[in-house]
């Protein structure tokens, strides 16, 4: 099933881990409503702007998926309304790119620049919310000096 014009459902329900563990992630009708929402609002412009495939490391998960990886407990995920891309994947545009496309271009809701580097994030993690409010926050995931992830807000309209 196709979410949008380069986006599938199969792409964002793919886990290495729910095969590994016997997960089921199926996502619900108002589930897959969320995701060609993100799909189409998101990462279609995204995709168009640059003409390249970008590669959705973690879409949809299951409630039991998201515990399995340790996915935050109100994670985007779980609704459909959040995608992490990795650009880097293919080599032919950089997560930072994307990432200040995203800020610049779409609406969305949350925004987070996912570790890395000053110049390139790891990865880049998006959510867009069709049925409310999008409010445009957006953060820099980072680790102290024991590992504990916590996250700077570097934009947002919400403050």
């Amino acid at each position: 099933m196709n979410l949008s014009k380069n986006l599938t459902l199969a792409e964002c329900v793919k886990s290495n881990t729910a095969k590994r563990l016997g997960i089921d992630n199926t996502p619900d009708d108002w589930t897959i409503e969320n995701l060609k929402a993100i799909a189409t609002d998101v990462f279609q412009p995204l995709r168009e702007s640059f003409g390249v495939p970008i590669h959705v490391s973690s879409g949809y998960r299951s409630e039991e998926l998201n515990v399995a990886i340790g996915g935050s407990k109100r994670s985007q995920h779980v609704q459909g309304r959040a995608l992490d891309l990795d650009a880097d994947v293919f080599g032919r545009c950089k997560n930072g790119e994307i990432f200040r496309y995203i800020l610049n271009n779409v609406t969305f809701d949350q925004l987070i620049w996912e570790f890395g580097d000053q110049d390139n994030p790891d990865w880049v993690h998006v959510s867009y919310v069709r049925d409310g409010v999008n409010r445009g926050r957006c953060l820099k995931a980072l680790r102290d000096d024991k590992g504990k992830v916590y996250y700077e807000v570097i934009f947002g309209k919400g403050l």
